[in-house]
């Protein structure tokens, strides 16, 4: 049996970017999921328009770095017979070249990476007693899926009552509609906020 919609869907017409600045000792960066098997062609999960993101990522990283920034990665990380994979097919497997991060933003050896069973960057991992540790108020969400891993681990942060900040440039999703809906509840559902790459700074 389907169902058919007669009525339009319609996109929000304006999204607010606005200037952020963040105190560097109570911040966070959270990088999600920028792995081979989503951002690459090859990938066996490939998210369009991830690859183009790694610039602004890279960006919003390198200011990071430079201001002593607390930097954390999420990693996807699936045994085999992961339940998942019936949901998406097989995709960053553990130990694979798939589950690795991308060469233009791998961690370096003072930074954390989270490795993570399901969408949730907070669900049985240890990223939020990093974030506790580090005294973190602020967590500048990028990576990929936007409506995915993106809006879960924003979702569970802001319900930890952190304060998120997406900068629009720095992730991605399969396709515009998901990417726009993503943004609409992170902030109208989690009081998010919305900046980019070049707007937002840290002090």
């Amino acid at each position: 049996m389907s169902i058919g919609i007669s009525q339009t869907l319609r996109l929000p017409e304006e999204l607010k970017v606005e200037e952020v600045e963040l105190p560097s000792d109570k911040t966070a960066l959270i990088i999600v999921d920028m792995q081979n098997d989503f951002v690459r062609k090859e990938g066996k999960l490939c998210v369009p328009d991830a690859e183009k993101t790694i610039p602004a990522i890279k960006r919003v990283l390198e200011k990071a770095r430079g201001s002593g920034v607390t930097v954390v990665y999420t990693q996807d990380w699936h045994g085999r017979d992961d339940p998942e994979f019936r949901i998406w097919g097989e995709h960053a497997r553990a130990g694979t070249w798939g589950a690795e991060i991308v060469e233009e933003l791998k961690p370096r050896e003072d930074e954390y990476v989270v490795r993570k069973l399901r969408y949730d960057g907070f669900y049985g991992t240890s990223l939020d007693h990093i974030l506790r540790l580090h005294n973190i108020e602020n967590l500048v969400i990028t990576g990929t899926v936007a409506n995915i891993c993106v809006l879960h681990t924003a979702g569970s942060a802001a319900l930890r009552w952190y304060n998120v900040v997406v900068p629009v440039d720095c992730v991605s999703a399969l396709n515009e509609f998901d990417y726009a809906a993503a943004l609409r509840q992170i902030t109208f559902l989690y009081r998010g906020k919305l900046t980019t790459s070049e707007k937002l700074r840290f002090k």
